[in-house]
């Protein structure tokens, strides 16, 4: 009797520890959103949550700021370069360094330094230069990327955790398509999974440009997404793992078209799909997989205001017509979120 009982108790947490639990998506019906930074001459497309929790942004005219959650308070400057209207619209950070890259002749790249002022790594000048998104794969390597200056995108990238950045030569790019760029509408037109890394391109054509070994090869990958005009396509990507990535876009002048602006991959970016045509949310320029829950759970914001899929993207729910450029999330239920004179914490609710 002693050993049967022995039996039965080993073959149940044998059981238990064998299943898997069921994953539960959340709905959520609203989101609460509080400002916590105001500035009616900024637009500002481009924030990075930093190690420690804090936020860190960059913006138009030379504006940059680091907020302290804790402290609920703001440090914030200007940048001075020459007589120059510095226009940012792409940041990244290591765990030592933030960085924030201007997006037009000159493009002017600039890290923490250490004297406590930001310090100039990387400048150049062209009529067509014009950088559009960046981010590090770890604290050594980072890259950025830009509309083409000849017959590819601009790359460059740093292998010593920013100090030095370098062009890539186009004969190691694949060539661009006729009207084919990127836009600076939210700094997510790259996202990167371990090694891998995966760009967006939009305009009159819109493609996938994917790298395995962070940056070192190229390869393209045509998308369903619509294009054609120099407004269309791809405006931000997200990927939850090396499989399951999320693209949205559409037309901007056209905010409320619908037609094939969502394409969802679940093989690593090679192949992709539309999902939810014909139905909203219309165009938004940024998309995020939220965090810890099993590349199920989306959101994405836009001009036009806040959208929430549970399902991956085949379906969305309307949440908020609160407009926003771009948004980061600090956890599964709390975001960051910035736009036209403002950024917002958004605490979404079920």
């Amino acid at each position: 009797m002693k050993y049967f009982y022995y039996f039965f108790l080993f073959s149940f947490l044998l059981f238990s520890c064998g299943k898997k639990e069921t994953f539960i998506p959340r709905i959520f019906s609203s989101v609460e959103i509080s400002n916590i930074y105001s500035d009616s001459l900024l637009s500002i497309r481009a924030i990075e949550i930093l190690n420690d929790g804090s936020l860190a942004f960059a913006a138009n005219h030379g504006a940059f700021g680091l907020y302290n959650p804790i402290k609920e308070s703001w440090v914030t400057s200007k940048q001075e370069y020459d007589s120059l209207d510095l226009q940012f619209r792409a940041v990244a950070h290591t765990s030592t360094d933030f960085f924030m890259l201007s997006i037009e002749n000159p493009a002017l790249l600039f890290k923490t330094g250490d004297n406590g002022l930001m310090e100039l790594v990387y400048k150049e000048e062209g009529e067509k230069v014009f950088y559009d998104a960046m981010t590090f794969w770890n604290d050594q390597e980072g890259i950025a990327i830009g509309d083409p200056t000849n017959d590819c995108l601009s790359i460059i990238i740093t292998r010593d955790g920013g100090k030095t950045w370098n062009k890539t030569p186009c004969e190691n790019l694949p060539k661009i398509m006729d009207g084919e760029a990127a836009f600076a509408a939210s700094n997510t037109n790259i996202a990167v999974v371990g090694d891998k890394t995966w760009i967006a391109t939009g305009g009159k054509a819109s493609r996938i440009f994917y790298s395995p070994n962070k940056g070192e090869t190229w390869e393209v990958f045509d998308i369903p997404i619509v294009q054609g005009y120099a407004t269309t396509g791809m405006y931000s990507i997200d990927f939850y793992d090396e499989l399951n990535g999320f693209a949205i876009g559409g037309d901007y002048t056209k905010p409320d078209d619908n037609v094939a602006n969502k394409i969802r991959s679940t093989d690593g970016g090679e192949t992709w799909n539309l999902v939810a045509t014909n139905h909203n949310p219309g165009y938004r320029s940024c998309v995020q997989y939220i965090p810890n829950r099993e590349g199920k759970e989306l959101v994405a914001v836009g001009f036009k205001g806040i959208d929430f899929s549970k399902d991956g993207g085949y379906n969305w729910k309307h949440i908020s017509n609160e407009g926003f450029y771009t948004f980061r999330f600090l956890n599964d239920s709390v975001a960051y979120a910035a736009g036209s004179g403002r950024i917002s914490k958004l605490v979404f609710k079920q």
